[in-house]
């Protein structure tokens, strides 16, 4: 069977919101000025990950864990919240200047990236990272009736 939990009076569970707060209130650990922010872009999510130069992750948020569900978290307004959320924990960890490395084909993109823009952090330059296939794989063979 397993062990029993015995939950106090007290005692809440965690929310998405909290873990995020948490998050950004760790914030005064690593202070650098250039940084790097990671964008994909799916059907179903929109997460960002902001590192430093040499690209070790210092922050991380998604739209599921902001607290979207379902088609939710694929929205243009749930990429241009967690690009808000990302772009606070960049302010508080003392990052001016990013470039920007964008990958996916989801409608999260181009929110995303404006809503970083609008947030006061000064965007280096933009990269495209989508895979593109070149040729693809063997074509099916003619039909015969």
């Amino acid at each position: 069977m397993g062990k029993k939990r015995v939950i106090e009076k007290g005692e809440t569970g965690a929310r998405a919101e909290d873990t995020v707060s948490e998050t950004l209130a760790a914030a005064g650990k690593q202070k650098f000025r250039d940084g790097r922010i990671y964008i994909y872009s799916s059907y179903n999510n929109t997460i960002m990950t902001l590192t430093d130069e040499r690209g070790n992750v210092v922050l991380s948020v998604s739209a599921g864990r902001m607290g979207f569900k379902g088609t939710k978290k694929s929205t243009p307004f749930a990429a241009s919240k967690v690009a808000e959320q990302l772009s606070q924990g960049a302010k508080l960890r003392g990052v001016e200047r990013v470039a920007l490395f964008v990958k996916g084909v989801g409608s999260g993109r181009d929110s995303a990236v404006r809503s970083l823009g609008a947030k006061g952090l000064e965007i280096s330059s933009i990269t495209d990272l989508t895979p593109i296939p070149h040729n693809g794989p063997r074509a099916s063979k003619v039909r015969r009736v």
